[in-house]
């Protein structure tokens, strides 16, 4: 495992959620982080996003990726909605 990946999944250890798991695992030179819904019913997708190596190996990595993980997790739920006002369907 990458030195980048460990690093991500050290920080990921800090964060612990009823609804969600975290992982990480390396993609290349990147790290690919995941969030998967706890609960069996209903099935929905697991979300992954990619962190590049020059936001991991920046000195504010602890601060920026929060308010990654936060904006990710936001997004996440908004797109387990089945239905809005959006929806065409």
């Amino acid at each position: 495992m990458s030195e980048r990946c460990e690093k991500v999944l050290a920080e990921l250890a800090a964060y612990e959620h009823p609804l969600f798991s975290f992982d990480a695992r390396p993609s290349g030179e990147a790290v690919e982080v995941i969030i998967e819904f706890r609960g069996a019913e209903p099935a929905v997708h697991t979300y992954a996003y990619t962190l590049e190596p020059r936001d991991i190996d920046h000195p504010q990595f602890r601060w920026s990726f929060q308010r990654q993980l936060y904006d990710c997790l936001h997004d996440y739920v908004v797109e387990m909605f089945t239905r809005n006002p959006q929806f065409r369907g």
